[in-house]
């Protein structure tokens, strides 16, 4: 059993592959300087993502976040951290926020100047960080390190890169500032400071793990008046992550509870759900329905049945659209409105319907998702799908119709005739149906 833990020991050791001390050392005190060529990518680096933040592209972006030497200075600070460098621990923080005024300077005159100003997802997701965010951040420094001291780097510092998004927060901070949103500012550019914080954490660890050599002496008091003030900083920055995670997964629970609950009333003591709208903010559920009027003990009913599914404390707010009894009345008064005589039946009779409508319209729009997933990985010039049943009518066929899937894209730029062509063609392959009419 020993021999077991020592070789499991030795096959998880990272000296066998580490690299000479003073190779670590150089490497890490050149990438901390930001003039001349590594300002220069900087400064593109920054506006490249501000164009994919501002196009919505996920390609752009992670471009831009290959390119960005921002780790260097944060390495620095780590590393500096743990060797008791003092010199280089100033130099890195210098260039850090120096790093740091650039990107928002950059990023702030973009948006200035940019025509477009919608708030597209890439932009909206880096405004809200959670406590998972400080996870990646710790986990990839970790990476990040690790392979600084190894001879066999490979592609792991790019993917750190990738994993741990400095550049975008910054620039998304750029694009709050532009606007005067300081909600979006301070929540970027507390990613930013997560994403710093423990990336620098975990380059301080890794360098006392493998006993890197102090470059100073330090007393007993001050090394322990430094640990404070790394525990002080890094308490500091989990905190609200915490909390806004916990509101995060408060939230999706009772966005599931709602969708469930929703489903379950939709048809009620005689009542067709014509609408419903769900507000996670602040914990509330309007449904409008059509058909008889709600009585007490009905709307009571309802909140028991919020209830079964953990949504006690949910406002539940229920309102009347078209009533049957009002629609009856109106008819007859008045012999004229045989329209709403005949919106009257359509309601009645949906309501025996429901529930394998329900099904179908379910599944139509989830095609609708699906197509969307696996047609802009071939063509991401199509941005959109809607998916929709209809019925086409002509001289040569029954007077009842023929029943065909109508889908409709939407195309950013320019497509292809032949493009066109291949994507119809595949679609009626996917769907297995000829009928099938395609709008671009």
């Amino acid at each position: 059993m020993k021999n077991r833990l020592n070789q499991l020991l030795k096959f998880l050791n990272l000296t066998h592959d580490q690299e000479e001390f003073s190779v670590i050392d150089k490497s890490i005190e050149e990438s901390v300087e930001l003039r001349g060529t590594n300002l220069w990518i900087l400064i593109f680096a920054i506006v490249i993502a501000s164009i994919g933040l501002n196009m919505n592209s996920t390609a752009v972006i992670i471009g831009a976040m290959l390119i960005s030497p921002l780790m260097g200075p944060i390495n620095g600070i780590g590393y500096s951290i743990a060797t008791y460098d003092v010199y280089l621990l100033k130099k890195s923080l210098k260039y850090y926020f120096f790093s740091m005024a650039t990107g928002l300077v950059a990023s702030y005159f973009y948006f200035l100047l940019t025509p477009i100003k919608t708030e597209y997802s890439e932009l909206l997701s880096r405004t809200t960080p959670t406590i998972y965010d400080v996870i990646i951040a710790m986990f990839g420094g970790l990476a990040g390190i690790v392979a600084l001291s190894s001879r066999q780097k490979g592609n792991v510092v790019p993917g750190v890169a990738i994993a741990t998004a400095l550049m975008p927060p910054l620039c998304t901070a750029g694009y709050g500032l532009s606007i005067g949103n300081w909600s979006y500012f301070l929540g970027a550019l507390y990613l930013f400071m997560i994403n710093s914080v423990f990336i620098a954490l975990s380059a301080m660890i890794v360098s006392q793990l493998l006993k890197f050599p102090k470059k100073t002496f330090l007393l007993s008091k001050e090394i322990k008046n430094q640990r404070i003030i790394v525990a002080i900083i890094v308490t500091l920055t989990v905190l609200p992550s915490m909390y806004f995670g916990y509101t995060l997964v408060k939230k999706e629970q009772f966005r599931n509870a709602s969708a469930l609950f929703i489903e379950t009333v939709s048809i009620h003591d005689g009542n067709f759900l014509l609408s419903h709208k769900i507000n996670v903010d602040n914990s509330s559920i309007k449904l409008v329905y059509g058909g008889l009027e709600l009585s007490d003990s009905s709307c009571l009913r309802l909140k028991e049945v919020a209830k079964e599914f953990g949504l006690e404390n949910v406002a539940l707010k229920i309102e009347h659209g078209l009533k049957t009894r009002d629609a009856d009345l109106m008819m007859r008064q008045n012999s004229s409105l045989e329209g709403i005589s005949n919106e009257l039946l359509k309601i009645k009779m949906s309501l025996n319907e429901k529930n394998t409508a329900l099904d179908s319209l379910t599944h139509t729009m989830l095609s609708g998702e699906t197509i969307l997933k696996e047609v802009s990985a071939f063509y991401q010039n199509i941005i959109g799908c809607s998916v929709s049943n209809s019925i086409q009518f002509t001289d040569s066929i029954p007077a009842n119709g023929t029943p065909i899937k109508v889908v409709v894209f939407d195309i950013k730029g320019k497509l292809l005739n032949s493009e066109k062509q291949r994507v119809e063609a595949w679609l009626r392959r996917r769907l297995n149906d000829s009928l099938v009419v395609v709008k671009f």
